[in-house]
């Protein structure tokens, strides 16, 4: 009997981002994360990623301009704003595993092994935001939502430098800059349960952000570049939002990215 072949990352990764059913796709992107971490995958590229991820019948996808205002009681704004979060960490699955499988093979392997546990952690998050949404009567599905994220992904599709600078360096950066408010802002309100979910979230997005501004320093400075100058003029060319202060410096500084990255163009 011939031994079956040992499967591939890329294939492995697309089959992640193929996945429609959001508890379905969780369990598979912890289950790859753990094959590669066992030497059960090959370090190959052979796949290509597609161009849209599977997404489930619900939540409804809306443009960014018709989403509905959160109005109501303070619950159901606690509800609507954890839906918009566990939105977010679901894309961020399929963000994290798409970065491994389009560009690892650009990379050492160490990259590979960054872009997999952050797609775990992400995974993580879904789920444990799933599980207050349900405790608080809802669930991940029962509003819409919008795709403004993997749409930014789609536009770096191209240049793996430009995902980075725009992924985990403004995107994921902005969450540092909003999250400690937001913590504060469910502390008052007597959510002591969700604030402890998003103070986890946020320590894990520190080291994301870090893995980013880490690739991408090292990327420009193997290509000869400088690496605030080249981010700056990738966010003027692929970011369509402005940079917005306040900025939580401590915690970007802690990630790696400092001031002179981002204060110029702000």
């Amino acid at each position: 009997m011939k031994d079956c072949p040992t499967p591939t990352i890329s294939a492995a990764c697309r089959a992640v981002l193929e996945t429609a059913d959001p508890y379905a796709k969780l369990m598979r992107a912890r289950m790859v994360a753990r094959d590669w971490r066992l030497g059960r995958l090959t370090p190959v590229f052979d796949v290509k990623m597609p161009d849209r991820p599977g997404r489930p019948a619900k939540p409804e996808l809306l443009p960014p301009n018709r989403m509905p205002r959160r109005r109501g009681g303070a619950e159901r704004a606690r509800i609507a704003l954890l839906h918009a979060l566990a939105h977010i960490e679901f894309v961020a699955i399929d963000l994290a595993f798409d970065m491994a499988g389009r560009f690892g093979s650009e990379f050492p392997r160490g990259f590979v092994d960054d872009w997999l546990a952050v797609g775990a952690d992400e995974a993580m998050h879904f789920a444990i935001l799933d599980r207050r949404l349900k405790q608080l009567g809802s669930h991940y599905g029962a509003l819409p939502a919008h795709d403004g994220l993997w749409e930014a992904a789609a536009g770096t599709a191209h240049d793996a430098l430009a995902r980075l600078a725009i992924l985990p360096m403004v995107l994921e950066a902005r969450g540092l800059d909003i999250t400690p408010a937001t913590i504060d802002r469910f502390v008052s309100q007597g959510d002591s349960a969700s604030a402890a979910i998003l103070s986890r979230i946020y320590k894990d997005e520190i080291r994301h952000v870090s893995a980013g501004t880490r690739w991408f320093k090292a990327r420009c400075m193997d290509s000869g570049l400088d690496p605030a100058r080249h981010w700056q003029a990738l966010v003027k060319l692929h970011f369509r939002g402005v940079l917005k202060p306040p900025f939580n410096d401590s915690a970007r500084a802690a990630s790696g990215l400092t001031q002179d990255f981002y204060k110029i163009i702000a």
